[in-house]
C-alpha cells in the first residue's frame, strides 16, 4: 500500500492560503468577512466531511439584517485521508473551499456537485482514462 500524503498544520495552512490568494478576483471583495478556520477533525457524527459552511447565505440577508460572521472550516485529517500526494491534496483543498463558497452564494448540494463534475470534465476531457475525483476520491 502506497504511503498518504501528510503536512504539517503550518504546511496545510499555507496549502489553504495559496488556494484562497488564488480564487478569482470578483469573489474576493464577497470574502473579506468570512473567515477560515482549519479544524484537525469534524465533529463526531460528521466523519469524512471535509468543509462546512457555517452563516446566512449571502442571497437570502437583506440591508436590514444583523448578520452573524461567516465561517468556513476545513477538516485536515479527512483530506488528508482521501488523498495520496501533496498534488491531491491540493486539488481537494481548492475543491472543497469552492464548494463551502458556493454555499456562501446560495448553492445547493445538487447545484455544486453538478458544477464540480461539469467543471472536471472541462478541465481534463471526458476521453482521458484516468482522472482524480475529488469528491468521491478515488481514481476512474
Amino acid at each position: 500500500m502506497a504511503k498518504k500524503a501528510k503536512l504539517s498544520r503550518e504546511g496545510f495552512e499555507r496549502l489553504v492560503e495559496k488556494v484562497l490568494v488564488t480564487l478569482p478576483e470578483e469573489f474576493q471583495g464577497y470574502l473579506e468577512n468570512v473567515a477560515v478556520i482549519i479544524e484537525n477533525d469534524p465533529p463526531d457524527d460528521m466523519r469524512d466531511v471535509m468543509g462546512r459552511y457555517e452563516g446566512v447565505p449571502l442571497v437570502e440577508r437583506s440591508m436590514d439584517d444583523m448578520v452573524m460572521p461567516v465561517c468556513i472550516t476545513l477538516y485536515m485529517r479527512p483530506i488528508e485521508r482521501a488523498c495520496h500526494t501533496r498534488a491531491e491534496m491540493g486539488v481537494e483543498v481548492r475543491v472543497t473551499v469552492l464548494h463551502e463558497i458556493g454555499h456562501f452564494f446560495g448553492l445547493e448540494e445538487g447545484q455544486l456537485e453538478h458544477l464540480e463534475s461539469k467543471k472536471d470534465t472541462e478541465i481534463r476531457g471526458p476521453e482521458e482514462n484516468k482522472r482524480y475525483h475529488p469528491r468521491e476520491h478515488q481514481y476512474y
